[in-house]
């Protein structure tokens, strides 16, 4: 049945202008008032029972609308043959299958039988009984459904009796219904790509599309025509060969999957699990686990079969095989090429190529490497160091002798921070000599060179004065120096910096020229 039930008077409207007229569907729809499924749908009624316009003389709307909307045909009195619905629902899971195919193969079988229009209409009665989620028409293999449910369980930490509530993970295949679940310890990116792994693991098999639920952690923003997982989310999809397709907002239809897998779940094992006490995440896993075979073994009540059944004959033919290696979680950053043409993560400095100076560069980061890329090509890999303010540097990176790159050379940047005064282009001096590579020190004299910016190049100079006669000629020193004022006291003995000797620097006064 349509939406709306319209008057004979308005259906002859939408067929005078569709068939007399030539309009459009959203012209005749905008002239009448009523939706373009509407105006489709009568007019799909209409050719199904054979009429055209201008319309028989003498036709009443009475027997207008007894053509257009015959009484529905029940299976005990039917004078046509009627397939077996149950069947016909559970083929249209299959890839390819269409409705258009088992009617010709119903027509095949039954020449007698109904034509193809009202072939539809009986499928669609009968299927409008079913609850949503079983009346959702999702191909075999296509789609993994994901979500968290409502619902936490309580774990207990048996030295403390602290009580910690668990996530429950949640995932289930649109044709079959066959689901996994698992506890976590938090909804955060980590526990969500980890929970997603061994779903896949549990399956044996990926599918084409992930749909999430527009969660944080999975998807960077909500957008109904242009859905955007977060970098370490896609590169998952990437590792597994599938891709993902998030949920739009407003549209229950899209959730209503895992929703349906996510009450299950709820009602069928966590409720059976509420009277127990676990002691850790492990051994409530395990329970979840051994009332998921009993969850996915349960009979349907209104199709044939289970979600393992189905499972076996429909999804895990048409599933992708696992890749050979599993994911290794990988968080992305973006960050700028330094003078020093390394790159900060987490206080460390890693290497890129010289020829990246001041180019925006996007960081892979696991457990064990560190990947960079530009322009979407690795331009460097190293292995993951934890010492802070350190740099990792391969020599493959550093330019040959300056030649190429004169433009940034230490007798330059010194020259360049130098311009504050004597004291200042020292103590850059000093941060450069004091490097395994002079480009080392880039970073810090352009730290400096911004103090100057900040507190003023008299301010800088008074407190490179007073770094330098402390022995502590670093940013850091100078930084503090001039936060704390310490820069506008006078020096009580102020003395001499040592010279300083290095194949790099030339002394304070050569860079006071040019």
């Amino acid at each position: 049945m349509p939406a709306e039930r319209l008057s004979m008077r308005k259906v002859r409207e939408v067929l005078r202008l569709s068939w007399g007229g030539k309009l459009s569907t959203r012209a005749v729809a905008r002239s009448c008032g009523i939706g373009r499924t509407t105006v489709r749908e009568y007019l799909q009624r209409a050719i199904g029972a054979g009429l055209s316009w201008p319309l028989p003389e003498g036709l009443s709307d009475g027997e207008l609308e007894a053509l257009l909307f015959p009484p529905p045909v029940s299976a005990d009195n039917a004078p046509r043959p009627l397939p077996d619905w149950k069947a016909l629902h559970k083929e249209l899971k299959r890839k390819g299958v269409t409705l258009f195919l088992l009617w010709e193969e119903y027509k095949a079988v039954h020449p007698e039988g109904y034509e193809y229009s009202r072939f539809c209409d009986l499928y669609r009665q009968w299927a409008g009984k079913l609850p949503v989620w079983m009346r959702q028409e999702h191909k075999a293999g296509e789609k993994l459904f994901v979500d968290y449910a409502g619902m936490t369980m309580p774990v207990t930490n048996q030295q403390t009796g602290e009580v910690r509530q668990a996530q429950i993970f949640v995932a289930t295949l649109g044709a079959s219904n066959y689901t996994y679940a698992e506890a976590a310890w938090t909804q955060t990116l980590p526990d969500w790509i980890a929970s997603h792994v061994r779903a896949l693991e549990f399956l044996g098999a990926v599918p084409s599309l992930i749909v999430p639920d527009n969660l944080r952690s999975g998807v960077s923003y909500s957008c109904r025509y242009d859905p955007d997982a977060n970098p370490t989310y896609r590169d998952f999809a990437e590792h597994y060969g599938t891709a993902i397709l998030p949920a739009r907002a407003a549209k229950p239809k899209d959730k209503a999957k895992v929703e349906a897998g996510v009450l299950g779940i709820e009602r069928r094992v966590l409720a059976k699990l509420r009277n127990r006490t676990f002691f850790s995440l492990t051994e409530l896993n395990q329970a979840i686990s051994a009332l998921l075979v009993e969850y996915n073994r349960r009979p349907f009540q209104q199709l044939e079969g289970s979600r393992r059944s189905l499972f076996e004959k429909l999804d895990k033919p048409a599933l992708m095989p696992l890749p050979p290696t599993r994911y290794e979680y990988a968080e992305w950053k973006k960050a700028r090429v330094n003078l020093d043409y390394h790159v900060r993560i987490d206080d460390h400095y890693y290497s890129v190529p010289y020829r990246l100076v001041k180019q925006e560069v996007h960081i892979r980061l696991t457990n064990t490497v560190a990947e960079i890329f530009h322009n979407g090509q690795r331009v460097a890999s190293h292995f993951r160091a934890h010492t802070k303010h350190r740099h990792t540097t391969k020599k493959e990176h550093m330019p040959e002798g300056h030649r190429a790159h004169a433009e940034w050379t230490p007798e330059r940047v010194i020259r360049w921070v130098g311009q504050a005064g004597q004291a200042t282009g020292e103590v850059a001096e000093r941060i450069i000599a004091s490097r395994a590579h002079p480009e080392q020190g880039f970073r810090a004299c352009m730290g400096i060179k911004r103090l100057g910016e900040t507190y003023g190049t008299d301010r800088l100079e008074a407190a490179c004065q007073r770094a330098l006669a402390i022995q502590s000629p670093s940013y850091r020193s100078v930084k503090s120096i001039l936060e704390n004022g310490l820069d506008r006291k006078p020096l009580d003995s102020p003395s001499e910096p040592p010279p300083i000797e290095h194949e790099n620097v030339r002394g304070a006064d050569y860079y006071q020229h040019n």
